[in-house]
């Protein structure tokens, strides 16, 4: 089988060296080129015809959406892997929806990341079941997800990050972000308004 070819897409040269000289010791991946925003990401994709995009979001000029239009107006077949520092499902939905294949946080294990470009080349979508949650709303984007309603519970019954991490079995930093983003959803300042909130809704 052929390598998998790769394109690079990251406004940080550090970030795009890294990438590069990880996957370049794959033996099943090639980095074929890099570019810094989403308008070098569609004309490299053109030229260079790579399987897999491992796209960045938050870029400056043209960002990951852009390139993610650009790719699909031109019907450019490569398969697209968000690679983003956002922890928020809500952040993240867009790219989905705009043509991503899947998405990774930055701070992924250099294995899982080989792992993800080998699945995403393969067909195979990667979503996290709250991103999923909110493709499904659909227009009801603000609702919480799944995995926030269990969150939102456990504020509601006074646990602390430590301990809704340990009582569903997640990382304390995955719970943090949920806790944010069931703030802003809800529209209140702090986690006291959100478990009061728990409490009239009858989640607690």
């Amino acid at each position: 089988m052929p390598d998998i070819r790769v394109l690079v897409v990251d406004d940080h040269p550090v970030v795009r060296q890294g990438l590069r000289s990880f996957l370049d010791v794959q033996p099943d991946i090639t980095v074929v080129g890099e570019a810094a925003d989403g308008a070098a990401c569609v004309a490299a994709a053109e030229e260079l015809h790579p399987d897999v995009v491992l796209l960045d979001l938050r870029m400056p000029d043209a960002d990951g959406l852009a390139a993610l239009r650009g790719l699909r107006e031109r019907s450019n077949p490569a398969r697209v892997l968000v690679i983003t520092s956002f922890t928020d499902p809500a952040a993240v939905a867009p790219a989905v929806r705009a043509g991503a294949a899947g998405y990774v946080y930055k701070d992924v294990d250099p294995p899982a990341l080989a792992a993800a470009i080998r699945a995403v080349h393969a067909g195979h979508v990667l979503l996290h079941p709250d991103v999923a949650g909110l493709l499904a709303a659909g227009p009801t984007e603000t609702a919480l997800t799944a995995r926030e309603r269990e969150v939102l519970i456990e504020i509601g019954r006074g646990r602390s990050n430590r301990e809704i991490a340990k009582a569903l079995a997640l990382s304390e930093k995955t719970v943090k972000a949920h806790v944010s983003a069931v703030l802003a959803k809800l529209g209140v300042p702090d986690r006291t308004q959100a478990a009061l909130h728990a409490l009239r809704s009858g989640l607690v």
